[in-house]
Protein backbone atom coordinates (compact mmCIF):
# COMPACT_ATOMS: atom_id res chain seq x y z
CA UNK A 1 0.00 0.00 0.00
CA UNK A 2 1.53 3.26 -1.24
CA UNK A 3 0.95 5.56 1.98
CA UNK A 4 0.21 9.67 1.94
CA UNK A 5 3.72 10.68 1.24
CA UNK A 6 4.95 8.04 -0.53
CA UNK A 7 2.49 9.05 -3.29
CA UNK A 8 2.99 12.57 -3.29
CA UNK A 9 6.52 12.07 -3.67
CA UNK A 10 5.60 10.10 -6.69
CA UNK A 11 3.28 12.49 -7.97
CA UNK A 12 6.57 14.77 -8.27
CA UNK A 13 8.41 11.85 -10.15
CA UNK A 14 5.47 11.93 -12.57
CA UNK A 15 5.69 16.23 -12.94
CA UNK A 16 9.96 15.51 -13.28
CA UNK A 17 9.08 13.08 -16.13
CA UNK A 18 6.66 15.43 -18.25
CA UNK A 19 9.05 18.22 -17.58
CA UNK A 20 11.94 16.12 -19.29
CA UNK A 21 13.48 15.33 -22.84
CA UNK A 22 15.78 12.19 -22.02
CA UNK A 23 14.24 9.61 -19.08
CA UNK A 24 16.16 6.66 -18.32
CA UNK A 25 15.04 4.39 -16.46
CA UNK A 26 17.60 1.77 -14.53
CA UNK A 27 16.21 -1.66 -12.95
CA UNK A 28 17.47 -4.65 -10.92
CA UNK A 29 16.06 -7.35 -9.55
CA UNK A 30 13.30 -5.89 -7.22
CA UNK A 31 11.46 -5.13 -9.97
CA UNK A 32 11.33 -8.79 -11.15
CA UNK A 33 11.01 -9.90 -7.99
CA UNK A 34 7.42 -9.01 -8.37
CA UNK A 35 6.88 -11.52 -11.18
CA UNK A 36 7.92 -13.95 -9.13
CA UNK A 37 11.67 -14.30 -9.39
CA UNK A 38 13.36 -14.37 -7.07
CA UNK A 39 15.73 -12.17 -5.91
CA UNK A 40 19.54 -13.48 -5.70
CA UNK A 41 20.48 -10.93 -2.30
CA UNK A 42 17.61 -10.44 -0.11
CA UNK A 43 16.69 -13.02 2.53
CA UNK A 44 15.94 -16.07 1.49
CA UNK A 45 17.29 -15.39 -2.13
CA UNK A 46 19.29 -17.39 -4.79
CA UNK A 47 22.25 -16.76 -2.55
CA UNK A 48 20.96 -18.44 0.46
CA UNK A 49 20.50 -22.15 -2.00
CA UNK A 50 23.66 -21.57 -3.50
CA UNK A 51 27.11 -20.72 -3.06
CA UNK A 52 28.10 -17.29 -5.20
CA UNK A 53 31.78 -18.57 -5.84
CA UNK A 54 30.90 -21.81 -7.44
CA UNK A 55 29.49 -18.93 -10.35
CA UNK A 56 32.38 -17.64 -12.03
CA UNK A 57 33.20 -18.36 -15.30
CA UNK A 58 36.58 -19.83 -14.89
CA UNK A 59 34.76 -22.76 -12.46
CA UNK A 60 32.14 -22.83 -15.46
CA UNK A 61 34.68 -23.91 -17.69
CA UNK A 62 36.89 -26.13 -15.84
CA UNK A 63 34.04 -27.98 -13.78
CA UNK A 64 31.19 -29.92 -14.95
CA UNK A 65 29.58 -29.68 -11.24
CA UNK A 66 29.43 -26.08 -11.32
CA UNK A 67 27.86 -26.70 -14.94
CA UNK A 68 24.84 -28.37 -13.70
CA UNK A 69 24.67 -26.25 -10.66
CA UNK A 70 24.52 -23.04 -13.05
CA UNK A 71 22.18 -24.83 -15.08
CA UNK A 72 20.40 -25.54 -12.08
CA UNK A 73 19.81 -21.89 -11.01
CA UNK A 74 18.61 -20.66 -14.31
CA UNK A 75 15.98 -22.70 -14.32
CA UNK A 76 14.68 -22.94 -10.19
CA UNK A 77 14.97 -19.19 -10.59
CA UNK A 78 12.07 -19.35 -12.97
CA UNK A 79 14.04 -17.24 -16.03
CA UNK A 80 13.28 -19.61 -18.80
CA UNK A 81 9.98 -20.09 -17.43
CA UNK A 82 6.44 -18.53 -18.16
CA UNK A 83 7.44 -15.24 -15.93
CA UNK A 84 5.27 -12.49 -16.98
CA UNK A 85 5.83 -8.78 -16.49
CA UNK A 86 4.24 -7.31 -13.74
CA UNK A 87 2.98 -3.28 -13.20
CA UNK A 88 5.98 -1.80 -13.10
CA UNK A 89 7.56 -3.48 -16.54
CA UNK A 90 4.11 -2.79 -18.04
CA UNK A 91 4.40 1.32 -16.69
CA UNK A 92 7.80 1.61 -18.20
CA UNK A 93 6.36 0.45 -21.74
CA UNK A 94 3.63 2.91 -21.03
CA UNK A 95 6.12 5.69 -20.89
CA UNK A 96 7.46 4.29 -24.15
CA UNK A 97 4.34 5.03 -25.95
CA UNK A 98 4.13 8.29 -24.19
CA UNK A 99 7.50 9.35 -25.72
CA UNK A 100 8.86 9.90 -22.48
CA UNK A 101 10.94 7.47 -22.38
CA UNK A 102 15.43 7.53 -23.95
CA UNK A 103 15.70 4.07 -22.92
CA UNK A 104 15.94 1.08 -20.52
CA UNK A 105 19.01 0.06 -18.83
CA UNK A 106 18.74 -3.64 -17.24
CA UNK A 107 20.82 -5.64 -14.60
CA UNK A 108 18.12 -8.56 -15.30
CA UNK A 109 18.60 -11.09 -17.44
CA UNK A 110 14.73 -12.30 -17.82
CA UNK A 111 13.56 -10.53 -20.96
CA UNK A 112 9.93 -8.88 -18.94
CA UNK A 113 11.00 -5.47 -20.12
CA UNK A 114 10.74 -6.67 -24.01
CA UNK A 115 7.42 -8.57 -23.04
CA UNK A 116 6.06 -5.87 -21.67
CA UNK A 117 6.49 -4.11 -25.00
CA UNK A 118 9.68 -1.80 -24.85
CA UNK A 119 11.41 -2.11 -27.95
CA UNK A 120 14.20 -3.93 -28.18
CA UNK A 121 16.41 -1.51 -29.40
CA UNK A 122 15.83 0.73 -26.53
CA UNK A 123 16.75 -2.05 -23.67
CA UNK A 124 20.21 -2.07 -22.82
CA UNK A 125 20.81 -5.21 -20.95
CA UNK A 126 23.85 -5.00 -18.87
CA UNK A 127 24.41 -8.43 -17.74
CA UNK A 128 23.21 -10.33 -20.90
CA UNK A 129 19.89 -12.26 -21.29
CA UNK A 130 18.66 -16.10 -20.80
CA UNK A 131 17.21 -15.91 -24.25
CA UNK A 132 20.11 -17.65 -26.27
CA UNK A 133 23.35 -19.98 -25.47
CA UNK A 134 26.73 -20.34 -27.49
CA UNK A 135 29.13 -23.30 -27.49
CA UNK A 136 32.34 -22.02 -26.58
CA UNK A 137 33.84 -24.72 -29.02
CA UNK A 138 32.32 -23.76 -32.45
CA UNK A 139 30.34 -21.05 -31.62
CA UNK A 140 26.77 -22.04 -32.57
CA UNK A 141 24.13 -20.05 -31.02
CA UNK A 142 21.30 -21.65 -29.72
CA UNK A 143 17.64 -20.88 -28.44
CA UNK A 144 17.42 -21.37 -24.73
CA UNK A 145 14.12 -23.14 -25.95
CA UNK A 146 14.75 -25.15 -27.86
CA UNK A 147 18.00 -26.21 -25.65
CA UNK A 148 15.06 -26.64 -23.03
CA UNK A 149 13.60 -29.19 -25.16
CA UNK A 150 16.19 -31.28 -26.10
CA UNK A 151 16.85 -31.61 -22.48
CA UNK A 152 14.50 -32.58 -20.25
CA UNK A 153 15.15 -31.86 -16.74
CA UNK A 154 18.63 -30.91 -15.36
CA UNK A 155 19.60 -34.59 -15.33
CA UNK A 156 21.89 -34.08 -18.49
CA UNK A 157 23.98 -30.77 -18.53
CA UNK A 158 23.21 -29.08 -22.11
CA UNK A 159 25.82 -29.32 -25.08
CA UNK A 160 26.47 -28.18 -27.84
CA UNK A 161 24.46 -30.14 -30.81
CA UNK A 162 27.03 -29.54 -33.38
CA UNK A 163 29.89 -30.04 -31.82
CA UNK A 164 29.50 -31.43 -28.46
CA UNK A 165 30.95 -28.65 -26.82
CA UNK A 166 30.06 -26.84 -23.47
CA UNK A 167 27.19 -24.48 -23.63
CA UNK A 168 27.42 -21.24 -22.05
CA UNK A 169 24.03 -19.08 -21.44
CA UNK A 170 24.53 -15.39 -22.46
CA UNK A 171 24.32 -14.39 -19.53
CA UNK A 172 27.53 -12.12 -17.46
CA UNK A 173 29.26 -14.45 -14.84
CA UNK A 174 31.02 -13.81 -12.07
CA UNK A 175 34.51 -12.78 -13.38
CA UNK A 176 33.20 -11.94 -16.59
CA UNK A 177 33.14 -8.55 -18.16
CA UNK A 178 30.06 -6.69 -19.34
CA UNK A 179 29.34 -6.66 -23.06
CA UNK A 180 31.42 -3.77 -23.93
CA UNK A 181 29.09 -2.09 -26.32
CA UNK A 182 25.62 -2.23 -24.26
CA UNK A 183 27.79 -0.93 -21.48
CA UNK A 184 29.12 1.94 -23.23
CA UNK A 185 25.72 2.88 -24.78
CA UNK A 186 24.25 2.79 -21.07
CA UNK A 187 27.39 5.12 -20.01
CA UNK A 188 26.26 7.39 -22.80
CA UNK A 189 22.61 7.52 -21.95
CA UNK A 190 23.15 7.77 -18.89
CA UNK A 191 25.56 10.92 -18.59
CA UNK A 192 23.48 12.20 -21.12
CA UNK A 193 19.60 11.82 -19.23
CA UNK A 194 18.22 14.80 -17.74
CA UNK A 195 16.08 12.33 -15.61
CA UNK A 196 17.29 8.76 -14.11
CA UNK A 197 15.16 6.54 -12.30
CA UNK A 198 16.08 4.24 -10.74
CA UNK A 199 13.67 1.21 -10.32
CA UNK A 200 14.04 -2.47 -8.04
CA UNK A 201 17.46 -1.81 -7.58
CA UNK A 202 20.25 -2.32 -4.59
CA UNK A 203 23.06 -0.38 -6.90
CA UNK A 204 25.68 -2.32 -5.32
CA UNK A 205 26.72 -4.65 -8.43
CA UNK A 206 29.42 -3.61 -10.02
CA UNK A 207 30.68 -1.96 -12.37
CA UNK A 208 26.89 -1.43 -13.73
CA UNK A 209 26.01 0.53 -9.92
CA UNK A 210 28.39 2.95 -11.55
CA UNK A 211 25.84 4.18 -13.66
CA UNK A 212 23.65 6.75 -11.27
CA UNK A 213 26.96 8.46 -11.15
CA UNK A 214 27.28 8.91 -14.56
CA UNK A 215 23.83 10.56 -14.49
CA UNK A 216 24.61 12.43 -11.55
CA UNK A 217 27.85 13.56 -12.97
CA UNK A 218 25.80 14.99 -15.93
CA UNK A 219 23.43 16.94 -13.87
CA UNK A 220 20.37 14.98 -14.22
CA UNK A 221 17.95 14.67 -11.38
CA UNK A 222 17.58 11.52 -10.09
CA UNK A 223 14.75 9.02 -8.53
CA UNK A 224 15.23 5.96 -6.94
CA UNK A 225 12.52 3.82 -6.20
CA UNK A 226 13.37 0.39 -3.99
CA UNK A 227 12.43 -0.84 -1.03
CA UNK A 228 15.58 -0.59 1.15
CA UNK A 229 17.87 2.41 1.33
CA UNK A 230 21.17 2.09 -1.67
CA UNK A 231 25.00 3.78 -1.33
CA UNK A 232 22.83 6.26 -3.74
CA UNK A 233 20.01 7.64 -1.69
CA UNK A 234 21.77 10.67 -1.08
CA UNK A 235 22.71 12.10 -4.43
CA UNK A 236 18.97 11.60 -5.79
CA UNK A 237 16.39 14.35 -5.68
CA UNK A 238 13.23 11.94 -5.07
CA UNK A 239 13.66 8.60 -2.92
CA UNK A 240 10.95 6.45 -2.19
CA UNK A 241 11.35 2.74 -0.30
CA UNK A 242 8.11 1.06 -1.49
CA UNK A 243 7.20 -1.71 -4.01
CA UNK A 244 8.43 -1.28 -7.72
CA UNK A 245 4.88 -2.22 -8.91
CA UNK A 246 2.81 0.60 -6.92
CA UNK A 247 5.16 2.95 -7.28
CA UNK A 248 5.18 2.92 -11.23
CA UNK A 249 1.65 2.33 -11.83
CA UNK A 250 1.31 5.70 -9.43
CA UNK A 251 3.24 7.52 -11.45
CA UNK A 252 1.50 6.85 -14.63
CA UNK A 253 -1.73 7.79 -13.14
CA UNK A 254 0.06 11.02 -11.92
CA UNK A 255 1.33 11.31 -15.90
CA UNK A 256 -2.91 10.83 -17.02
CA UNK A 257 -2.96 14.99 -15.63
CA UNK A 258 -0.18 15.78 -18.15
CA UNK A 259 -0.95 13.60 -20.86
CA UNK A 260 -4.81 12.91 -20.47
CA UNK A 261 -5.41 11.16 -23.62
CA UNK A 262 -3.09 9.03 -23.51
CA UNK A 263 -3.89 5.21 -22.81
CA UNK A 264 -2.13 4.06 -20.21
CA UNK A 265 -1.68 0.59 -19.82
CA UNK A 266 0.72 0.70 -16.79
CA UNK A 267 -1.89 1.15 -13.86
Amino acid sequence: MIEKEQKAKLEAVAELIAGAKNVVVFTGAGISAESGIPDFRSPGGIWTKFDPDDFTIDKFIKSSATRRKQWELLLMGGIMTDALPNRAHLAIAELERMEKLDCVITQNIDSLHLKAGNTPTRVLEVHGHARTAHCLGCMEMFSMEEIIQKNKGIEDIPVCGRCGGILKPDVVFFGEALPEDVFQQAIYHSIHSDLFIVVGSSLVVHPASMLPQFANDGGARMVIINHAPTPCDAMADIVVHASAGESMACVIEGLRHFFPSAETKGG
